[in-house]
């Protein structure tokens, strides 16, 4: 890489979204605030100067509207039929909201829909696997979106395909000692305040434990550098999916009764604690807001739970089974 690049990635990493103006300043931030609430954390009236939301001028910057309720961000998940771009099954945009919102959206998608267990049999033992290392896979989404370069037209893009998935941001981290303390988890977040907020809802940490997690599954080559973005690639090793021609069937039924066996726990905490909160669910369960939200919509359809009094002062009740 040539030194004025170098300089460059210096500069892009030294000017935070801090320091830029939000393209808009009728902002809202209500889905945020009730993030920090589930986490046990209270925004008071002067959140947006504790958590660096406004410039210097007092007008709010563009970490202020990747936070906000509706902002024109995107990130874009996309899934192929072969091993290349040419037959596109799905593309779906997921954003426009509070850049938490679109996290979780993403890692719903890709944790809970397309990272599907597999199993196979042996003479000895049966061993499930998912398609990638889920703690690897967790921890390179987040990176993905925390650390995208967004004073560039480049979005943070998830590509899914027969063999492999591709998780890009814009960005990038030349060779050399940079990506030597990029590995080791040293580098300097281009992002400071959405990690700063990201860490406060428990969805990261500060110290650099993610590249280490990722690299405890997949190897350095994973990572490909561009002079416009960093890539990340995931394999599906096929070998390892070798297995009985009912695979797919009991895949579905393993996801079917591994959501059956989630709200039948979800009922048990619940019948032990009324006034369980979601965000005490989904630490107990050890699955996101999100994932306990759909669950409880589900046995609310199902007439298995009904919701007494208001989300704050009410309670659960389990509906009995009669049949």
């Amino acid at each position: 890489m040539t030194e004025s690049n170098r300089i460059e990635y210096k500069r892009q990493l030294t000017d935070s979204l801090a320091h830029i103006p939000s393209p808009r300043q009728d902002l809202n931030f209500e889905q945020l605030k009730i993030y920090y609430q589930e986490s046990g954390l209270l925004l008071g009236d002067k959140f947006t100067t504790n958590l660096e939301l406004l410039t210097e001028n007092g007008r709010f910057n563009y970490a202020a509207y990747l936070l906000a309720d509706e902002n024109g961000n995107s990130t874009q998940v996309a899934k192929y039929s072969g091993t290349d771009r040419v037959d596109l099954i799905e593309s779906k945009d997921y954003g426009f909201c509070c850049l938490v919102k679109t996290c979780k959206q993403v890692l719903d998608r890709l944790e809970g829909i397309e990272n599907r267990t597999f199993n196979r049999i042996t003479t000895t033992q049966r061993i499930d696997r998912n398609l990638w290392d889920p703690t690897a896979l967790r921890e390179a989404v987040i990176n993905t979106i925390i650390h995208n370069n967004y004073s560039t037209e480049l979005v943070p893009k998830f590509e899914i395909f027969a063999d492999r998935i591709e998780l890009t941001s814009a960005g990038t981290v030349p060779p050399g000692s940079e990506q030597d303390e990029f590995f080791a988890g040293y580098s300097n977040p281009r992002n400071k305040v959405l990690m700063r907020v990201f860490r406060d809802l428990g969805m990261v940490e500060y110290l650099g434990s993610g590249m280490p997690r990722i690299l405890q599954a997949y190897p350095r080559e994973s990572y490909v550098f561009s002079s416009r973005f960093i890539r990340t690639v995931f394999p599906i090793k096929l070998e390892d999916f070798t297995t009985q021609e009912t695979t797919q069937e009991t895949t579905q039924e393993t996801a079917i009764h591994g959501s059956e066996k989630s709200s039948e726990k979800i009922l048990l905490l619940i019948a032990e604690n009324p006034k369980i909160t979601r965000r005490e669910l989904s630490e107990r369960m050890n699955i996101t807001p999100d994932g306990v939200k759909f669950h409880l919509a589900k046995l609310k359809q199902n007439g298995r739970l009904k919701r007494i009094g208001s989300t704050k002062a009410g309670h659960w009740e389990v509906e009995n089974d009669e049949d």
